[in-house]
């Protein structure tokens, strides 16, 4: 086992401690890694650490690896320690014993430090493209359902009659949220670690701006103890990620809901449910469930990437090494997710039965109101009126004068024409509502949001 620290050593590692320290998650960077060190050989050459030559001899060499990255066909050996140790021992493979200077003027911690950041600057620009994507279609299914109308519930009651569109669309505004919680992640990671070194820095003629503006990234970092002994932005990313999938497990649930019997709101393509080994009149939602369920372990990245930093004396430590399990993780759930669960809902077919009458009662207070009555008073006496029809087994839209006038007397005869659910969507006038008017200005809003970037 050859390793890039073992000339103070003067025993080989133990197997235990090998098996144990090394860990085969950091190969996902491989590009990144070889993208970092292309930027900081082209600085090296620049400032005079790298012969002109040397430097041309690094880059061909890089070129070579980062090509077999990209197509898959780089092979790590069980001698590599890390993504960083393989990329140097494949480098003094092509090109010799000029492929040892590319560690110079660099630390392990700055060079992990900017290979997640490339990493996650390329994956948060992933996942506002997957984000808008499917907040895209949940306002192509709103559109196709603008003219059904369904209750809203409160505490699971049916509340007030809606547009089935407007309760798509609120998803819709989670997800634009979520797309622009990646968007603004993604702004805060572009600064460069690179020139950091071990935490301290180095007495090198180093150029961090150089290497930065070769990077993409937008400045150099202000402080080198900070630049590779803190990981809240890869926290933060993840928790971008657990935040997207709470509300696509809040989403799940519901079309758990919708696609039961008891409800009866929707069916899904047969090509996106699954069956019973022991009902066959099963037609299960897995999707939406996995969906609920692997929220919980995107919910445990954070944690554990909250609770991996806590008690850590800056700068690095190699606790921060177990960040990226977490990471990849997170962020492969909610690829996963949102290509499944919008395919599931793009085989959608909505067909809930209409919202009770009962879900109009608002309106009968509202009508009160309007005529100077105060509202506690108004909420009393249509209170006053559902206690007497619920007690002779009758529905709202039962109604007679007579219930009305004996609620209370400044109800008028033309309000029994209030109990009409589609009519209180109609009547419905504050902007962001639930009107049909609201939900076109909606959709028109967030196609513009979901596509902005």
């Amino acid at each position: 086992m050859t390793t890039l620290w073992g000339g103070r050593f003067e025993e080989p590692p133990d197997r235990v401690l090998w098996d144990y320290t090394v860990s085969p998650t950091d190969r996902r960077l491989l590009a990144d890694d070889v993208v970092g060190s292309l930027a900081h050989v082209a600085m090296l050459g620049r400032v005079g650490l790298l012969s002109a030559e040397e430097a041309e001899i690094l880059r061909r060499g890089l070129e070579t690896i980062l090509d077999e990255a990209r197509e898959g066909t780089f092979r790590f050996i069980d001698d590599d320690e890390d993504v960083h140790s393989a990329v140097e021992r494949r480098l003094v493979e092509l090109v010799g014993d000029v492929g040892k200077k590319l560690h110079t003027g660099r630390s392990r911690n700055d060079q992990i430090a900017v290979d997640e950041r490339l990493y996650l600057r390329r994956a948060a620009s992933e996942q506002v493209e997957r984000l808008g994507r499917f907040g895209l279609m949940l306002v192509s299914l709103a559109e196709e359902n603008t003219e059904v109308v369904v209750p809203v519930y409160t505490h699971l009651q049916q509340a007030q009659p809606i547009p089935l569109a407007h309760h798509l669309l609120a998803y819709a505004w989670m997800v634009s949220r979520d797309r622009q919680r990646f968007q603004q992640v993604r702004e805060r990671l572009a600064v460069s670690p690179l020139g950091a070194g071990a935490g301290g820095g180095s007495s090198l003629p180093l150029d961090p701006v150089f290497c930065a503006r070769e990077l993409g990234f937008d400045v150099v970092f202000g402080n080198s103890i900070d630049a590779v002994g803190s990981r809240d932005l890869v926290t933060e990313y993840v928790w971008c990620c657990a935040q997207a999938m709470v509300h696509l497990s809040r989403l799940s649930e519901e079309l758990i809901l919708w696609a039961s019997s008891e409800f009866g709101w929707v069916t899904f393509g047969d090509r996106y449910t699954t069956g019973s080994s022991a009902l066959p009149q099963k037609k299960n939602p897995d999707i939406a469930e996995l969906a609920r369920g692997r929220s919980a372990g995107t919910i445990g990245d954070l944690t554990a990437l909250l609770a991996l930093q806590k008690g850590l004396p800056l700068a690095y430590n190699r606790d921060l090494q177990e960040d990226k399990e977490h990471l990849f993780r997170a962020d492969d759930t909610l690829a996963a997710t949102l290509e499944a669960l919008g395919g599931m809902l793009s085989s959608a077919e909505f067909h809930p039965p209409p919202p009770s009458p009962w879900t109009t009662a608002l309106d009968l207070a509202e009508a009160l109101v309007r005529r100077g009555v105060p509202f506690r008073e108004a909420h009393a006496a249509v209170g006053k009126l559902v206690a007497r029809l619920v007690g002779s087994g009758r529905e709202l839209d039962d109604a007679t004068e007579e219930d009305l006038a004996a609620a209370d007397p400044r109800f008028e005869p033309d309000d029994l024409a209030l109990v009409d659910t589609r009519g209180s969507v109609e009547r419905r006038a504050t902007s962001g509502g639930g009107s049909f008017e609201s939900v076109a200005e909606q959709v028109t809003a967030l196609r513009h949001v979901l596509t902005r970037d």
